[in-house]
């Protein structure tokens, strides 16, 4: 089989395409025939050396995973060979044959295509944990979202008003702010930090945002902190801008705030069960009409290195997939 390999860290360009022996699931993993791979920017991260949890090279990249069921250990139960599913990994996606957990690995309704099931895992469990387990988001409150036009924005944006949260999107530029819109924000506002808290305000009646997603970081982290409500939660899910802030404690005491941070692959690893409770209760909002999977593009396997630049340029809306022969 066919495989994007990391040699060593550095470039995505640095990747080559090798022919590797096809893997043979472990007692409680199933092996996967990828027929589309998602792309997301911890890929990126990991490929360069900089992410909190790296392989040791040679390795493949990629998080998350739908195909068809080909091969199942021998602890295995509830997934048989033939079945469609989708597979969360930390990595090794980019593959034509991916192993997966069987704990991990999600049965794909007939409904969603490999390509929208490729593209719904993380995104979407991420928004899920950030806004369900860790804001503990009610019905009412509004949520802001930061980065709203790339994969985790618009599936905040998306959940946020799927539990009955007023949204007010963050775009850099007036085709993002007109995506987010499109996708359910009720508002959509410039990262200017100098008007930003006073938009805010302006639209939340002088209170703030209840709940904010910041996957930008830099200075749009600052000024999120700062268009924050009292009592409010920032849910830290990544640093896009690849500027990581220095933080002002005093920041937190005045607005009474909690300050969220968010790894979202530790439910998978710590609490299989509540993994798969979460890919449920989304499956059933996507069933319901209330989410949708945004795929903007497309690329086969071997041309990896293009999709993930695309990624790193910040010109992304939605989400980003990768295809197989097999697809």
């Amino acid at each position: 089989m066919r495989a994007m390999i990391v040699n060593e860290f550095g470039a995505p360009e640095q990747m080559v395409v090798e022919e590797v022996p096809a893997p043979e699931p472990g007692p409680d993993e199933v092996l996967i025939e990828a027929r589309a791979i998602g792309v997301n920017f911890p890929d990126l991260m990991v490929i360069e050396g900089s992410y909190q949890i790296l392989p040791e090279p040679p390795f493949s990249p990629g998080k998350e995973v739908a195909g068809v069921v080909r091969a199942v250990g021998s602890e295995v139960s509830g997934l048989k060979v033939g079945a469609r599913v989708m597979a969360q990994v930390e990595y090794g996606a980019y593959r034509e044959q991916v192993l997966a957990a069987a704990a991990h690995t999600t049965v794909l309704p007939d409904n969603i295509s490999f390509e929208e099931g490729a593209a719904f895992g993380l995104a979407y469990l991420t928004v899920y944990f950030a806004l369900v387990r860790r804001a503990q988001l009610q019905s009412g409150e509004t949520v802001l979202v930061t980065g709203a036009a790339g994969g985790v924005g618009i599936a905040g944006v998306q959940l946020a008003k799927a539990l009955g949260a007023r949204v007010i999107a963050v775009g850099s530029t007036e085709e993002k702010r007109a995506l987010a819109l499109e996708v359910g924000a009720d508002h959509a506002i410039d990262p200017d930090p100098e008007s930003f808290k006073e938009r805010v305000f302006e639209l939340t009646d002088g209170r703030g945002a209840d709940v904010i997603l910041e996957q930008v970081g830099g200075d749009l982290f600052i000024a999120c902190m700062r268009a924050i409500a009292w009592e409010g939660r920032l849910v830290l899910i990544g640093f896009a801008s690849g500027e990581i802030p220095t933080l002002k404690a005093g920041r937190v005491l005045v607005k009474n705030m909690t300050l969220i941070g968010l790894q979202s692959s530790d439910y998978r690893e710590r609490e299989p069960e509540t993994f798969q409770e979460a890919q449920k209760a989304l499956l059933d909002l996507y069933s319901r009409g209330r989410i949708s999977v945004h795929v903007t593009a497309t690329y086969p396997l071997e041309e990896a290195a293009e999709a993930l630049k695309t990624i790193r340029s910040g010109q992304v809306r939605g989400k980003v997939v990768l295809t197989t022969e097999a697809s």
